[in-house]
């Protein structure tokens, strides 16, 4: 839960970490699409920990089609960031963590303030650009991260990726928030793509969090 001096301007957006406001459908940042999406994904402590390390070793996006490179640490003095919650109300700050994590690749765990490379397609259109972390959430019944785009990417805008394992029903929920302002030339003449493009980027990352698919209402 480290992240680097966090200065708004390394992100190409302004309303960093809107994606946690209780209202973001109704209020988005301004030209931006917003999406949110919740699923079952299943029940109990074990599911919600291996959930959890999944999502952490970010299999949401690379077994959701796109690659993940160049994985780089902040920069500067290390401080934990602002965690959220469920209504997306700051909190205060995340706990501190002295080592970094890795997967058996080597890659660097989720972590706030890391800068990394994406590349892809989505519905046969390029994918790529460079995201932050904006935040990492680890708590004992929640876990989760938010990335933003900085620089290269077809949209600009922030999208996170929660897990809640519910004290009253020992249900596990894997919640996808995003908004989308059209950033290159193709997705301003043709808005409509920035709904098809985030509508197959959640279908994506279910996939890859679930391994049973759950749908939910």
């Amino acid at each position: 839960m480290r992240r680097g001096t966090f200065r708004d301007e390394t992100v190409d957006y302004a309303a960093v970490g809107a994606t946690q406001a209780s209202d973001l459908l109704q209020y988005p940042p301004e030209r931006s699409v917003p999406a949110a999406e919740s699923w079952r994904i299943g029940s109990g402590e074990a599911r919600f920990h291996s959930a959890g390390e999944a999502l952490l070793s970010w299999k949401a996006l690379r077994d959701g089609g796109l690659t993940v490179s160049d994985v780089r640490p902040a920069s500067g003095p290390m401080y934990t960031g602002v965690s959220f919650d469920a209504e997306g109300h700051p909190i205060g700050a995340s706990k501190f963590e002295a080592d970094q994590r890795f997967d058996a690749d080597g890659t660097p765990y989720v972590s706030a303030g890391e800068t990394i490379h994406v590349r892809g397609r989505v519905n046969g259109l390029k994918a790529d650009g460079e995201l932050r972390v904006i935040f990492v959430v680890e708590e004992p019944r929640r876990v989760g991260f938010a990335l933003g785009t900085v620089d290269g990417s077809v949209v600009s805008g922030e999208e996170s990726f929660m897990l809640d394992w519910r004290s009253d029903t020992d249900e596990v929920w894997f919640t996808v928030r995003a908004f989308d302002a059209p950033a290159s030339f193709f997705y301003k003449v043709f808005p409509g793509l920035v709904k098809k493009r985030r509508r197959a980027l959640f279908q994506r990352y279910l996939r890859a969090i679930s391994p049973l698919y759950t749908s939910a209402t």
